[in-house]
C-alpha cells in the first residue's frame, strides 16, 4: 500500500517525477516479495543493482545515481 501523499512529497524532495518514483517504489516491493533485501550490504548492493536494472529497462533514470 502506498499513500499518494507521501510519494508525492518525496518526489518532490528527491526531485524525482512522480511516475519515476512511483515504478521505484513499485520495483522495491516487488523485489521484496520475491525474497530480496536490503540488511546487509552485499544484499544491498544486489537488490540497488537489480532495482536500477529494471527502472532503466523501463526508460527511468537509475533512482541510486546522484
Amino acid at each position: 500500500v502506498l499513500c499518494a501523499d507521501v510519494v508525492e512529497a518525496e518526489a518532490h524532495a528527491q526531485s524525482r517525477t512522480l511516475e519515476a518514483h512511483y515504478a521505484h517504489l513499485l520495483i522495491h516491493g516487488t523485489l521484496h516479495a520475491q525474497g530480496h533485501d536490503h540488511e546487509r550490504d552485499a544484499e544491498a548492493e544486489r537488490m540497488e543493482a537489480r532495482e536500477s536494472e529494471l527502472m532503466q529497462s523501463l526508460g527511468f533514470a537509475d533512482p541510486y545515481s546522484a
